[in-house]
């Protein structure tokens, strides 16, 4: 079974906390994310050099790896020297912000993509819509997913799975696989999600972050 096989009809777990949360260490991540695959988590998304070693060392399943660098724009891995930094931290997948937007060191998402595949590299495509995902699809992408969806300006934000954009994406490239991720956060969405046609799920702050978490019980009960 190659690795991309491993991923159809799983879990993956996002491992991912910020500058300035409790959580932030390489360790925690890599605890959190060992925790995950117990669980049954069939690859583990996370972010930042420290955290993709730390985690590759901790598990057995696939590491996806992204670099975050800025907070506008294209900052999830945006440049391809970002994407070859995540490959030798030891992410077996990178993970690209696949919009159609300008990249800060002027390559085209095609360009990038090109160069790690030459390079051996299997890159996962966040879109943030159709048409974003067409371009992934033309520059040769191994993975497709919904990440983006309500955060690049070209669909409304939904409060939940944005399952019109995955319905799209499954129905349009039935040889990619698709991924659905952005707000999962219940039991009931992951299990729509599968019956929607998606090759695997990704689920993040439901399982990861505990201050989100548990805002949504304080929230709850008030």
């Amino acid at each position: 079974m190659n690795l991309i096989e491993s991923l159809r009809g799983g879990l993956i777990v996002s491992a991912q906390a910020y500058p300035g949360e409790p959580m932030r260490h390489p360790e925690t991540m890599a605890q959190i994310a060992r925790a995950a695959e117990q669980g049954g988590a069939v690859a583990i998304r996370c972010q930042g050099l420290a955290d993709i070693a730390a985690i590759k060392g901790q598990v057995d399943v696939p590491v996806i790896g992204l670099w975050k660098e800025g907070h506008e724009g294209v900052y999830i891995t945006p440049t391809l020297r970002h994407a070859r930094a995540c490959v030798m931290a030891g992410a077996d997948v990178v993970a690209i912000d696949a919009t159609r937007r300008p990249r800060p060191d002027g390559l085209t998402y095609a360009q990038t993509v090109a160069a790690l595949k030459e390079e051996g590299t299997l890159v996962m495509a966040d879109c943030g819509s159709i048409d974003d995902a067409r371009m992934a699809a033309e520059a040769g992408s191994d993975i497709l997913s919904t990440t983006l969806a309500g955060y690049s300006g070209e669909r409304e934000k939904t409060d939940g799975p944005d399952f019109e954009l995955l319905d799209q994406m499954v129905s349009e490239f039935p040889d990619i696989p698709v991924l659905c991720e952005g707000r999962v956060h219940s039991l009931e969405q992951a299990r729509k999600v599968m019956d929607h046609g998606a090759y695997a799920v990704v689920v993040g702050t439901a399982i990861t972050h505990p201050t989100t978490i548990t805002s949504w019980f304080a929230n709850a009960i008030k």
